[in-house]
């Protein structure tokens, strides 16, 4: 283990409910991190990383998830410098460093020049929350996925974020993994799926969720089906049902440029409360 320097420290079992209270502070936009302290008690075996905490005084002020996702968690853009420094002191385990602006951007300028050429870099994303009833009337045929829908959803998952993140998942062997993250979520009730007879027409998944709120990603139709009003009345579906069995507040975030999702989201009842910023390797 690193020596503490600047105040910071890997974070262990005996601290997760300083944590807790940490990222507390903002339980919609922490939801990722809350999340995972609360699956992983903190530990680096589950983590597949690292928490960093800064400490101030004794008292945790900032923190870090330092894993195949680097999220800074309340973290100012001092924390994030320091974080920063911290990172550069081993090689770098993250392909994807995603949050709010205000501490992605200071971190990737202390480390930019050592960690290289990001794949792609999104400065300017949506982060959005409904924490009431969707606006418009939901799409009553959209349901939970259930295993048996999984020849169908797989693809339709790979499509998706194939178009989002610019690579396919099966890339470099990873399709036994994703599959598995695939029928995963499906196990735990966060997959929801629409089908007009037997092709799948919407999709959606709970990609993380605490008893405070739940982040949604995967939003997909196939490209001949968009332009119908499938998105807008499947994701009033997908929060009237998140929030019935799972989180009572919704968010997710999206890319700036992405002007068509913005716009069914805003229809819903979405509201932006921040931005976030993702680099990915």
């Amino acid at each position: 283990m690193l020596t503490t320097r600047h105040g910071v420290r890997v974070l262990a079992a005996a601290d997760v409910p300083a944590f807790v209270d940490l990222a507390n502070q903002d339980p919609v936009v922490n939801v990722f991190a809350l999340h995972r302290a609360h699956t992983t008690n903190l530990e680096p075996r589950w983590l597949g990383g690292e928490m960093w905490g800064r400490f101030d005084g004794g008292r945790l002020v900032a923190a870090c998830h330092v894993a195949a996702n680097l999220v800074p968690v309340q973290a100012s853009a001092e924390d994030a410098v320091v974080f920063a420094e911290r990172a550069l002191s081993r090689r770098r385990s993250a392909s994807t460093i995603v949050g709010p602006q205000s501490a992605v951007r200071p971190f990737w300028d202390e480390v930019a020049p050592q960690w290289g050429q990001p794949r792609d870099v999104r400065w300017d994303q949506r982060h959005l929350v409904l924490d009431g009833p969707p606006v418009v009337q939901p799409d009553h045929g959209v349901r939970a996925g259930v295993q048996g829908d999984i020849s169908t959803l797989y693809p339709a998952c790979v499509a998706m974020y194939t178009e989002e993140v610019g690579v396919s998942p099966e890339a470099g062997g990873g399709g036994d993994l994703y599959r598995a993250r695939v029928a995963q979520l499906i196990g735990r009730g966060w997959s929801f799926v629409r089908y007009d007879g037997d092709e799948l027409v919407f999709k959606a998944e709970v990609a993380c969720a605490t008893e405070n709120a739940a982040q949604i990603q995967g939003v997909w139709v196939p490209p001949h089906r968009r332009g119908e009003g499938l998105a807008s009345a499947g994701m009033a579906a997908v929060v009237h049902q998140v929030r019935a069995r799972i989180s009572p507040t919704v968010s997710l975030y999206v890319n700036d440029w992405n002007v068509a999702a913005r716009k069914v989201y805003e229809r819903v009842g979405f509201v932006e409360t921040t931005r976030f910023a993702t680099v990915m390797f």
